[in-house]
């Protein structure tokens, strides 16, 4: 018998299952269609086992402190295998998570394929229909591939067949410096892979702040990774024995697209060994096969158009996360859900609409977690430059930070992005220990509407790294104690 529901979600991810169960806490009769692992590609080949060998990795790292300490410490057994084994833990444990946390709110779990019939109607395998008020669509996105270097998930990975490897490449060239090519090129540096990361831009983290990334490269440098940058693979050529060589010509700039040989001039070299190759060029949405074409649905380069609450040009269909132009994270799918669900709620509910529309996109923030850490939101003093907008920009750096001092960490700043006039924040740019948490102190208070001498003024607990926030804030103002 088929049951009438007030909001059907197609995707169960950290989009999908954070509406779902928001949903229910709203009043609403609520399922969430799953086709594979409840957590989506976050939980189980994404976010959290990344994290989970990141982790494994900064141990491995932590040995050189150990040693400083006058220990013996041999390596010689060192297993990525159980790094692997303790990743794959963690996932699955928090997969079962999110399926206990929808059977505790009453929300129907479906295992199956779902695709729209109608903006009320969807139909699964097995010949089994879901009539719902409102549909969201949260069926995320998958790895980018290149011509010539299809994925194989044995010689050519994936970022999903990078995170299921039971042991690392012995030589690995990645294809991207964004932030999956350099979290995982930082892992399989710590367990030993010899790692060239190849980048079609003329620096690493190219969305980040260029002055944050450097001290990353330089990090990364400092351990063994080569960095090509200007450059791009252009043909893969397997080798007999095993491994293969990957051919890079320099990046043209009008197009995108690589031209010639390498060059030895701009330190390009014509190729590059490896036992695999890590292509992490970005990711597509996944919007074929959900009957959203016929529906009138409009969609561009397989992003699928959405107006105010993420609504689809069908009346009752809404899309959230990577399935929509807008930042492909955890975290902004989440809080897309939680608008769209809002807004089915008041309209199931008869009440008003939620005041929030759409994610505000300067208080997003972007977190690359390796060693050291970048974190950022808003504006770069380079973007707001470009956009002819009125700011002042000020840098303190972790040495003058006690905390960052006494735990050995003082590689990295916090940078600040204001108005002069009114000392609004605009953006800001933490690179070094623990960024990706202290980020939030700066993104709270541009939520806030506070002022950069509000940030100055409160008091901070010594020592800690957040003091780099307060030390920032306070340079701003021409108030730094301690640069």
């Amino acid at each position: 018998m088929d049951i009438q529901y007030d909001v059907a979600i197609i995707g169960a991810g950290p989009g999908g299952y954070i509406a779902a169960i928001r949903g229910a806490q709203l009043g609403l009769k609520t399922c969430v269609i799953e086709k594979d692992k409840p957590g989506g590609v976050c939980l189980n080949i994404g976010c959290i086992p990344s994290k989970s060998l990141i982790h494994q990795a900064d141990l491995v790292r932590n040995v050189d402190a150990l040693r400083s300490l006058g220990a013996t410490v041999d390596l010689s057994s060192l297993d990525y295998g159980k790094a692997f084994a303790a990743s794959r833990k963690a996932a699955e444990r928090l997969s079962k998570g999110v399926q206990f946390l929808l059977k505790k709110n009453g929300v129907d779990y479906v295992s199956g394929t779902a695709r729209l019939e109608s903006a009320g109607v969807l139909s699964l395998d097995s010949d089994r229909t879901v009539h719902a008020k409102a549909v969201i669509v949260a069926t995320g996105s998958r790895p980018r591939e290149l011509p010539g270097f299809e994925f194989d998930e044995k010689v050519v990975l994936s970022s999903t067949g990078a995170l299921m490897l039971g042991k690392v490449p012995k030589r690995a060239v990645i294809l991207g410096a964004g932030a999956i090519g350099m979290e995982l090129g930082y892992v399989w540096n710590a367990f030993g892979s010899e790692v060239t990361i190849v980048e079609a831009l003329d620096r690493v983290l190219p969305v980040e702040d260029a002055e944050a990334a450097a001290v990353v490269r330089k990090a990364f440098e400092s351990r063994g990774v080569r960095f090509v940058t200007g450059a791009m693979a252009s043909s893969m050529e397997r080798l007999v024995g095993g491994g293969v060589r990957v051919s890079l010509s320099p990046a043209r700039r009008d197009s995108g697209t690589a031209t010639g040989s390498g060059d030895e001039e701009s330190g390009i070299p014509s190729s590059v060994e490896a036992d695999a190759v890590l292509v992490a060029v970005g990711r597509i949405p996944n919007s074929g096969g959900l009957g959203l074409e016929e529906l009138g649905i409009g969609i561009d380069r397989g992003f699928i158009r959405v107006g105010d609450w993420y609504e689809t040009t069908a009346s009752g269909v809404y899309a959230i996360g990577d399935v929509v132009p807008s930042p492909q994270l955890a975290h902004v799918a989440s809080k897309e859900g939680e608008i769209a669900v809002e807004r089915i709620a008041s309209i199931v509910k008869g009440s008003s609409s939620p005041v929030e529309r759409r994610v505000d996109p300067s208080t997003v923030p972007s977190a690359v977690y390796c060693d050291p850490e970048l974190a950022s939101f808003g504006l770069s003093a380079a973007k707001a430059a470009a956009d002819g907008i009125r700011h002042a920009v000020y840098s303190f750096p972790f040495r003058g930070v006690g905390k960052a001092v006494a735990v050995e960490r003082p590689e990295g700043f916090a940078k600040i992005v204001h108005d002069p006039d009114s000392g609004e924040l605009l953006g800001a740019t933490i690179v070094g220990d623990r960024a990706t948490d202290v980020i939030h102190e700066l993104l709270l208070a541009r939520r806030a509407e506070l002022t950069v001498e509000d940030v100055a003024d409160m008091m901070h607990a010594h020592p800690t790294i957040a003091e780099a926030v307060m030390e920032a804030a306070k340079g701003s103002l021409g108030r730094a104690v301690h640069a």
